[in-house]
């Protein structure tokens, strides 16, 4: 969070330099991309409604190349993590254990997309990719919603200090200073859950094949665009 005051220049480079910062710029670019394609707003007669196919396609494809040995993370994830209870230990292994084995699959699906092996299997490795993907999002929300309530219990906890130090006459210009980022972290965890059921209903349309419930293209992608838009939000303030 510091400083409020730094240079923009500065604090794009940071962002840039960072695997996700320059991913999820290229997910707004690909489902800003879809939404126009799918609200027919440009006819598809026009070269210009080819075109856009064509970058998303290719967007598509590009994103998969940063995901690149991504699973280490959620493999250090697992490992650093804080479980205290049998229940904690299952949803820790959906959330990284599922979302590893996503970024695991998705290294195969690029190179099967980039025509570097036999494309015969590629509908098979994304339908795993996407359960791997569903699944880890379930063990994702779990956890994140089993956070949310211990910070609700924390903020209440040091609303109570305050009052009382208020009835009290003293100081509590620290315990202020905590509710604030308390609070900042509530928001960004509510966002990160919404995050997470909008990039769950992307992989369940890809589970279904893009059929049944919740599957329209124009919803789809506004989900995906509003995840790019969280991510990307969460990634600037954290450089």
């Amino acid at each position: 969070m510091e400083p409020k005051n730094r240079d923009f220049l500065i604090h794009l480079e940071a962002y840039l330099s960072k695997r996700d910062g320059v991913d999820k710029l290229l997910k707004i670019s690909r489902y800003a991309s879809k939404i126009i394609i799918a609200s027919s707003v440009i006819p598809e007669s026009l070269p210009l409604s080819q075109r856009l196919k064509s970058f998303e396609s290719s967007v598509g494809v590009s994103r998969k190349a940063f995901r690149l040995g991504k699973f280490v993370q959620d493999v250090n994830a697992l490992r650093s993590a804080n479980i205290s209870s049998k229940e904690e230990l299952i949803l820790s292994i959906l959330a990284y254990g599922g979302e590893g084995l996503y970024y695991f699959v998705e290294q195969f699906v690029w190179l099967g997309k980039a025509g570097l092996i036999d494309k015969k299997n590629l509908s098979n490795l994304q339908k795993i990719s996407a359960w791997c993907e569903f699944i880890g999002y379930i063990g994702s929300v779990s956890l994140k919603v089993k956070e949310l309530k211990q910070i609700r219990e924390d903020e209440a906890c040091l609303v109570s200090t305050i009052e009382v130090s208020i009835i009290r006459g003293i100081g509590y210009n620290e315990e202020e200073e905590k509710l604030r980022k308390l609070r900042m972290k509530k928001l960004m965890k509510r966002l990160s859950v919404i995050q997470d059921f909008a990039d769950g209903l992307m992989a369940l349309a890809d589970i279904r094949d893009g059929k049944g419930l919740f599957s329209g293209p124009l919803l789809l992608s506004s989900a995906g665009l509003l995840s790019a838009l969280i991510s990307t939000h969460k990634n600037w303030i954290s450089c």
